[in-house]
């Protein structure tokens, strides 16, 4: 019993996780982006199509955050304490283009700030979230029960090139969210931008998949070795067939097939983060049931969740469904 209940919340959290990588990644994408569109009218837009939904995406990372602490406490204890920079940057940068966003539509005279804040902060949100990832994935120095290793950990070579990553990624989703929700000049700049950013997500997808299983022995034998080879073999095979489906798409200028091919990058991405870790939550150091809380507990949260994951996702469809389709200039968030 408790097998399959690690497992199952090891499961709903890396779901919430990966949920929140897709749907607040675009609109951190979409910040990242702000730069590049220097006119009034194109942030206008840009801001109104991210306005209904850019909050309710942050739910994710509360579950997610908040559920690891609940279903895995020893995991929790020992990553934060190797994560409060990275972390706390990361929240920094959420509050920042949080404000940002409700402020810069309440005054002209200090637009100018504000806009610098939203971008300054999903820049530093986007970088953060990727050192993050890095940090965790080279190994974490665990001794006992506890973190062992030093406060500029994180910082390593690996950890800045999986942050670079990320960053780009996100604005692969911005951009391909802006050829879906915008028409006209916009939208033809959010092509070009589109045709970049994919060079430059699969030549960063290309450095992190060579890099990784230098990392650890484990690594390599989870990806090389027989007959583990069988079975990853099919996601770099099928990240090179997402990726011509969605040059394809980009020439055919289809408006809405790029988005979506995005996201499945993301998730061919996220399950091969899933094969490298798999069953460590903490890598090379701490397991999924050596992490698990008590089994009284993860089930009572399991009564929680299968309430409010079902209903989160209904009211987030339900509001992408009300504000679907292309936006106009002049309408909107005011």
């Amino acid at each position: 019993m408790s097998f399959d209940l690690a497992t199952l919340w090891a499961f709903i959290i890396a779901f919430a996780v990966f949920v929140y990588v897709v749907m607040d990644g675009f609109d951190l994408g979409l910040g990242i982006l702000f730069p590049l569109f220097p006119q009034k009218a194109d942030r206008d837009v840009i801001m109104n199509s991210v306005a209904p939904v850019w909050d309710g995406n942050e739910t994710w990372l509360v579950l997610g955050g908040g559920g690891m602490m609940a279903a895995f406490p020893l995991a929790y204890a020992v990553l934060m304490p190797a994560l409060y920079t990275p972390v706390i940057a990361m929240l920094l940068g959420l509050v920042f283009r949080g404000v940002a966003f409700e402020f810069r539509w309440r005054t002209q005279k200090e637009r100018n700030k504000w806009d610098i804040a939203f971008a300054g902060g999903s820049l530093l949100a986007a970088l953060a979230q990727g050192i993050a990832l890095g940090a965790v994935l080279q190994g974490i120095h665990v001794e006992g029960r506890h973190y062992a290793g030093g406060w500029w950990d994180w910082l390593t070579p690996f950890s800045i090139l999986t942050g670079l990553a990320l960053v780009t990624g996100y604005a692969l989703l911005g951009a391909t969210w802006l050829v879906m929700k915008t028409e006209g000049e916009l939208r033809d700049r959010a092509y070009h931008l589109s045709w970049v950013l994919l060079i430059a997500m699969l030549a960063a997808i290309g450095l992190v998949s060579i890099a990784t299983p230098f990392l650890h022995v484990q690594y390599t034998h989870r990806w090389f070795t027989w007959p583990n080879i069988i079975l990853t073999a099919p996601v770099p095979i099928a990240v090179a067939a997402v990726a011509a489906l969605l040059l394809r798409a980009l020439s055919n200028r289809y408006d809405y097939q790029p988005f979506f091919l995005t996201l499945a990058l993301f998730a061919l991405s996220y399950a091969g983060l899933g094969i490298s870790m798999y069953p460590f939550i903490v890598p090379q150091s701490i397991t999924i049931w050596q992490a698990a809380a008590p089994e009284n507990s993860q089930v009572f949260m399991l009564f929680g969740v299968s309430v409010l994951i079902p209903l989160i996702l209904g009211y987030t469809a339900w509001a992408y469904w009300v504000f679907r389709g292309k936006v106009q200039p002049g309408h909107g968030y005011h």
